[in-house]
């Protein structure tokens, strides 16, 4: 065991310890805990498989509903910066297309939110992330939704009323190229020159004032 798996491990064995459900632990290939309603047919637990892609047609009556602010676009006069997002390409949660993470997030801070519907402290921290998003001194907030049915966590965003944009992660090669813990939610704030950094130990946001005290410190660092 590497001696970041063993500080996630204890890190998840404190969390138990104490009876503190705060953060869920990620299984290798599907949710913990199916959808509320549902029953977990489509994922194995614990078995290597990817999340589905979204089915534009499938989507569409949720994505018009859900209405989620657009994917980000490359800006033309800034060039995509190295770092751990460049190459790395994923679908657009809220409507048809990929995003290319590395030039649409180039020149810009942003905070990316790894999240699943099926995740409790996910569903609790979303409503406080999209009161952040909405303020006027607020870093861009892009949602990563892993190993999920798009239509379950498209249809919780509806539930909640968030509108800020999400990606979808089916093949988990942005949880790699974040080297992301087996931990939901897990956030990470992304500085203009692309280097990003995880927010260290995980929470769970519960007001806006905490995110922008977090944002500025990650800001701050050179990582």
């Amino acid at each position: 065991m590497t001696s970041s798996e063993l500080r996630w491990t204890i890190v998840v064995v404190l969390l138990a310890a104490v009876g503190v459900v705060a953060l869920w632990p990620l299984l290798k290939g599907g949710p913990s805990v199916p959808p509320s309603g549902s029953v977990n047919q489509q994922f194995g637990i614990g078995a290597d498989v990817a999340s589905p892609a979204p089915d534009d047609v499938e989507l569409a009556p949720l994505r018009r509903e859900a209405a989620l602010a657009p994917c980000p676009l490359p800006a033309l006069d800034v060039p995509a910066p190295p770092g751990p997002l460049a190459g790395v390409v994923v679908p657009c949660l809220g409507s048809p297309g990929a995003v290319d993470l590395g030039p649409a997030l180039a020149g810009r801070p942003v905070l990316l939110n790894v999240w699943a519907s099926w995740c409790a402290p996910c569903r609790e921290e979303i409503p406080v992330l999209s009161d952040y998003a909405d303020d006027s001194g607020a870093i861009a907030v892009i949602g990563v939704n892993v190993q999920d049915r798009p239509s379950d966590a498209l249809q919780l965003l509806v539930d909640l009323g968030a509108r800020y944009p999400s990606v979808a992660d089916p093949e988990g090669d942005l949880r790699a190229a974040l080297q992301a813990p087996p931990i939901l939610p897990t956030s990470y704030v992304v500085r203009p020159d692309g280097s990003l950094q995880r927010v260290d130990p995980p929470a769970v946001f519960r007001t806006p004032e905490e995110i922008r005290l977090t944002v500025g410190r990650y800001l701050a660092s050179s990582g």
